[in-house]
């Protein structure tokens, strides 16, 4: 599983498999779905991720 934010654009993107996507759903507004040729998810992508509360993490800054 690989998680990327995009603190500038509030996307956090997480990516649990490395197949190929076929097939994206938006579930609303702030959460998208892609799927493989399976049916399996491939990846979540949560649109204004800390601003709708989806993403509860703090993060420090090395210095």
């Amino acid at each position: 599983m690989n998680s990327i934010y995009f603190e500038k654009d509030d996307i956090l993107q997480i990516r649990v498999s490395d197949k190929p996507l076929v097939r994206e759903d938006s579930q609303d507004w702030h959460t998208h779905i892609s799927y493989a040729e399976d049916g399996t998810i491939v990846e979540i992508v949560l649109l204004d991720a800390k601003k709708e509360g989806l993403m509860q993490m703090k993060f420090r800054h090395a210095p």
